[in-house]
């Protein structure tokens, strides 16, 4: 088996777009992978469009440690965002066609069965305006469905601190969530990067009143010494990693503590040739993983295959039962939250399960989107 061609795809929605790569193997079959890269399309099909023919065309697919050690090393350059997404694409991709040679679910491949059921909270549940009794509503729609989690971002457009009124209105957010779904549901707290140390521990003081299950990137990923602060300031459960794009760079964040959840996405993070190693390195320091997941459905069904697989894997974030959830439809086999108990089931059919459709996706062009989270009215995500 010997890919043969190279094919990408992009579905567009109001605040994101899903680029799906499909590799082509001489005996006619299609591995296929998918990635949502952030505000920078274009950028990662030129990567792919580049890197394809040197690496790609050519390789047997069951050779990803190869691939991996080319994308890093043959092209000198560090590599950041773009490559290790380029990458990850591609790599869940062979993984995709290992499972369809062998006749095996993709989790067999990868360690065999651990779990069964699959935790998912919810994110992109909230689209409005940032008032505390639209957000009890909507998050009792989330449970309605199933989800014993959910995840927010109630800070605005904020960036490094927040004024007295606005710190108040996120706290009244929060709490009303927390009061609407009740005290047995996971309540996320998301601060994508935004504040100093000092405004982090100020709000994660503010907010523990209100048991957040943790609270996600409180500084910016490069702020070690801000993460440092925020560790000895505060007793909530740190979660990061998100924008964290190759596995040395975790080196200090495990060494020192400094997180209890780990949020590498799949998807940025190399596939499932990186974010495996993550995997076992966190596990030795008793590290958690919740991986970051903005995909649609391949993207999320590949996820369910190393949760699976992963004994160290808390919970998968899902958006797309509220954010575009037409999404489905681009696919056939697309993974669905059981809204009996919150949980992504056992995959069974060969590979990653799920196939491009290739009609459907044409009805959803590139729309060019760019969510811009220092903008007011984010929140909206195209919506209402």
């Amino acid at each position: 088996m010997k890919v043969v061609a190279v094919e990408t795809t992009v579905v567009g929605t109001p605040w994101r777009e899903l680029t799906f790569v499909e590799l082509v193997t001489d005996d006619g079959c299609r591995g296929v992978g998918e990635a949502r890269m952030v505000s920078k399309t274009d950028a990662l099909l030129a990567c792919i469009e580049e890197l394809a023919p040197r690496y790609v065309i050519g390789m047997d697919p069951f050779d990803v440690e190869r691939l991996a050690w080319q994308f890093h090393w043959a092209e000198y350059g560090r590599s950041g965002e773009i490559t290790q997404t380029a990458l990850a694409a591609i790599d869940i991709a062979c993984h995709d066609l290992m499972g369809q040679a062998t006749g095996q679910p993709l989790w067999r491949l990868l360690g065999g069965q651990f779990r069964d059921r699959v935790p998912a909270y919810a994110n992109g549940w909230y689209q409005g305006e940032r008032d505390p009794e639209l957000y009890a509503r909507l998050s009792r729609t989330v449970v309605e469905r199933g989800y014993r989690g959910l995840k927010l971002d109630p800070f605005g457009a904020a960036t490094t601190e927040l004024a007295p009124a606005q710190l108040g209105l996120a706290v009244d957010i929060v709490t009303a969530v927390r009061e609407a779904v009740g005290p047995d549901v996971a309540v996320m707290i998301e601060m994508h990067g935004r504040f100093t140390p000092a405004a982090a521990v100020r709000i994660a003081a503010e907010l523990a009143a209100c048991r957040p299950e943790w609270i996600e990137e409180p500084v910016p990923p490069y702020n070690l010494t801000g993460l440092r602060r925020v560790r000895v300031g505060t007793d909530l459960t740190l979660a990061t990693g998100e924008r964290i794009h190759v596995l040395p760079e975790f080196g200090p964040l495990l060494e020192e503590g400094l997180v209890d959840v780990v949020q590498a996405d799949l998807t940025h993070f190399g596939g499932f040739t990186g974010l495996r190693k993550l995997a076992g390195w966190a596990d030795a320091y008793g590290v958690l993983l919740a991986p970051h997941n903005v995909c649609g459905p391949v993207g999320t069904a590949a996820n369910v295959h190393f949760a699976i697989a992963t004994p160290n894997h808390k919970v998968l974030e899902h958006f797309n039962d509220f954010a575009d959830p037409w999404i489905h439809e681009v696919v056939t086999g697309a993974p669905t939250v059981d809204p009996t108990d919150g949980c992504f089931g056992l995959p069974t059919a060969p590979g990653l399960g799920v196939r491009l459709d290739h009609a459907a996706a044409a009805e959803h062009p590139r729309t060019h989107a760019h969510l811009d989270l220092v903008q007011e009215g984010w929140e909206h995500r195209g919506g209402l």
